[in-house]
């Protein structure tokens, strides 16, 4: 941080009202985790994003790299009270009935019930949750129709999804009246499915308890215990938004120190409040803008200068800058200066073009258009009538990923705009700029259109079997847009230009693509053709590790030359490669077979088929998994204290994938083959509904398709089966490999 932007965040902070924060309450606290030391984790469950004076966290996860953020969060309102929960699957019978969850539910009815001795509560739409509520003695009715609201009358506490409302007005009434709400929702989710729209101004719910300073927001919270979250660990003091501030306020005032860690956990909870506030907040959104209005320019994150934690205020300033940025009109947006280092600015003499460009609309997601928006410039996309209002989308972006969680931001945390083609002529702008695409919803029946794009710059844009050579080599790879797209009919390749100036021949290159593709389908027993091509895009920074599998698959700035070079691209000795197709494999796999332990095993078989079908790798030659290394892993498995399903067969993905590779070896990957098939025929009502049930499929399907059994097999592994399902395959010869297990 600069010393001018130092002393003006000192003189800001000095001149901030700062009212103090009245939190609830210990004895509510107290109440609602009677009896409670642990609770589910049902799925993945959202955060919740507490900053209201009269609101609290009840229980806290992990945000990573030791962050904490609340799962379960409550607040009073006028003179109701809230309890929110981050995932809707707390209502369910399973949840309720895991560790402590009930009690924690029972306890929360209660304490929205504001002191009623017998309160009535209304249930909307949830048959677990009045089961449960009614077993715990608690006058529990269903309120399942669309006029809720108007039947809320009488009623103590209202429990739903919170998702599933649509009358927010009427709820927040019910709430200030003295009403209590127990809600859920999975804001990470919702969003998943709503796409283009937000929580902070599309969400029934937070549009209710918003005024309470409690909303429902974006991103996972991690676990803390074996069946989900250890209520021990206490939320601590900075999980609160609003204490947050007032301890960054008192540090830079002079008036307090904080240890580091407490820093980083109030810059994280602060830039997550940020992003989860409503428009209309009065309670913590006018501190914020009093911050942004005089605290100066935000920092400017760069691969060569990251921001990081150690900058706290300039990660919230910057934030702040961000989301101001996401309401901008198109016409008013600017380049931010933190685009030139990433994704990169655009030549100045670049001439500005107007394009026309096809979209097949039977194929759906992003299209490639090899045009370049630059950073801060205004596109104009025009449409033809039919396709007005159908949901095309004009992006402007490949680098998806957000990176808001991260302790260190090496780029801005996010990059990427749409807007929505809901006109003959659409006006889009991105202050970091980005290759340009259409998006199109899936189930689009428009057939082929055309559309004109004006403003942009053209980049560079291979597509297999439609791209001259010549004309690649001699205009295309040159021209001046900073990040070059590689299509084949499978796969799209998004690099930066400097990696294809010197590519001569993409044709051998994305051919060589397409057979990695072809590849996975053919093991996972998929058609060839794909409903839309996959995708890979290189990032400064990604959301999570150095790789990760998706719709696209991102990678770092060290794979732009790997990807490209079919001869690096066929060595094993790589291990980037195998990690790209580790990835690969990641979008084949199937839930039905792949269970407990085995995310980061079964996905390797692809890994392990396309270096031998398509790269030409011998068989044996990965050490990972064989010669030396296979025996020594064995001779550790079974002698030390003998085979282990959970504590060492799950930690050990290598070891784990040598099991899978002694059935390929006996008996070919035509077997694997074969049983994929089989799972992907299997009706909803035979598919395994658990881990159990998976591994006593994956053990009796793999039997009969080999005419062996492989109970012994399993057994000796350790990995749990049934005796049912031993029992139904025991008329077959028994298999085992030989020599094993190990002696």
């Amino acid at each position: 941080m600069t010393q001018r932007l130092a002393v003006t965040l000192f003189v800001a902070f000095c001149t901030l009202a700062m009212p103090l924060l009245t939190h609830a309450g210990e004895p509510d606290v107290r109440q609602l985790l009677d009896g409670v030391k642990e609770i589910a984790a049902p799925g993945a469950p959202g955060a919740v994003c507490v900053f209201g004076p009269q609101a609290f966290p009840v229980v806290a996860g992990g945000a990573g790299r030791g962050m904490q953020q609340a799962v379960v969060g409550a607040a009073r309102l006028g003179k109701g009270r809230i309890v929110a929960f981050g995932h809707d699957g707390y209502f369910g019978a399973q949840a309720l009935a895991q560790a402590d969850t009930g009690r924690l539910m029972a306890n929360a009815v209660r304490w929205a019930a504001g002191g009623e001795a017998k309160p009535r509560v209304a249930v909307h739409r949830q048959g677990g949750l009045l089961a449960f509520l009614r077993s715990k003695g608690i006058q529990a009715e269903p309120l399942d129709g669309a006029d809720w609201a108007a039947k809320l009358t009488g009623f103590n506490v209202f429990c739903a999804h919170a998702a599933m409302l649509g009358d927010a007005a009427a709820l927040e009434r019910f709430i200030r009246n003295g009403g209590g709400l127990v809600g859920a929702d999975t804001g990470w989710g919702w969003l998943q499915i709503h796409r283009g729209k937000t929580l902070v101004a599309d969400h029934a719910g937070n549009r209710a308890i918003a005024p309470a300073g409690l909303v429902w927001a974006d991103g996972m919270v991690g676990r803390t215990s074996g069946s989900g979250f250890d209520v021990a660990k206490r939320p601590g003091r900075f999980v609160h938004a609003g204490h947050a501030l007032d301890a960054l306020e008192a540090q830079t005032a002079g008036k307090a120190t904080l240890k580091p860690a407490e820093v980083a956990q109030a810059a994280w909870t602060l830039s997550h409040a940020a992003r989860s506030l409503p428009a209309a907040d009065a309670l913590l959104l006018p501190r914020l803008a009093r911050l942004r209005a005089e605290g100066g320019a935000a920092a400017v994150p760069t691969p060569k200068k990251p921001l990081t934690m150690k900058q706290p205020l300039a990660r919230v300033l910057l934030t702040l800058q961000l989301q101001k940025l996401r309401k901008l009109p198109p016409e008013k947006v600017q380049a931010h200066p933190a685009a030139e280092a990433f994704p990169g600015a655009v030549p100045k003499d670049a001439e500005r073009v107007t394009r026309k460009v096809a979209i097949d609309t039977r194929v759906p997601a992003w299209h490639s258009t090899g045009l370049y928006a630059p950073p801060g410039e205004l596109i104009h996309v025009d449409v033809p009538a039919q396709a007005v209002g159908k949901k095309l989308v004009v992006r402007i972006g490949a680098h998806s990923d957000g990176i808001w969680h991260h302790a260190t931001w090496r780029r801005c945390p996010e990059i990427c705009t749409r807007h929505t083609l809901a006109k003959p002529a659409t006006a889009a702008a991105n202050a970091f700029g980005g290759p340009l695409y259409i998006e199109v919803p899936n189930g689009c029946k428009l057939g082929t259109l055309e559309l004109t794009v004006r403003g942009a710059v053209e980049a560079p844009l291979y597509q297999l079997g439609k791209t001259d050579l010549k004309v690649w080599r001699d205009a295309i790879r040159h021209r001046p847009g900073p990040w070059a797209e590689l299509a084949g009919r499978r796969v799209v390749l998004t690099v930066p230009s400097s990696s294809v100036r010197k590519l001569d021949d993409p044709e051998e290159l994305m051919t060589f693509w397409d057979r990695v593709l072809d590849a996975c389908a053919e093991l996972a027993a998929r058609p060839l053709e794909r409903e839309r091509p996959e995708r890979y895009v290189t990032d400064t920074q990604i959301s999570a590790g150095y790789m990760h599998s998706g719709y696209p698959i991102m990678t770092l700035l060290d794979m732009p030359d790997v990807v490209t070079n079919k001869g690096r691209l066929t060595s094993n000795g790589h291990g980037g490669v195998w990690g790209l197709y580790h990835e690969m494999g990641h979008n084949h796999q199937s839930g039905d077979w792949t269970f407990g332990g085995t995310v980061e095993v079964t996905v390797n078989l692809f890994t392990l088929y396309v270096f031998e079908k398509v790269c030409g790798s011998p068989k044996g030659s990965f050490d990972r998994i064989g010669g030396e290394r296979r025996a020594k892993m064995l001779e550790r498995y079974f002698a030390d204290g003998g085979p282990d399903f959970e504590k060492k067969w799950k930690r050990s993905p290598f070891l784990a994938l040598v099991m899978y590779v002694q059935l390929q070896e006996a008996f070919g990957w035509d077997a694997y083959k074969k049983v994929f098939a089989e799972y992907r025929r299997l009706p909803g009502g035979e598919r395994p509904k658990n881990d159990a049930a998976k591994r006593d499929q994956w053990m009796v399907r793999f039997s009969r398709a080999v005419g062996r059994n492989l109970g012994p097999f399993f057994e000796a592994w350790g990995v749990p089966t049934s005796k049912a399902a031993r029992d139904s395959i025991a008329s077959l010869p028994a298999w085992m490999p030989e020599g094993f297990p190990p002696k």
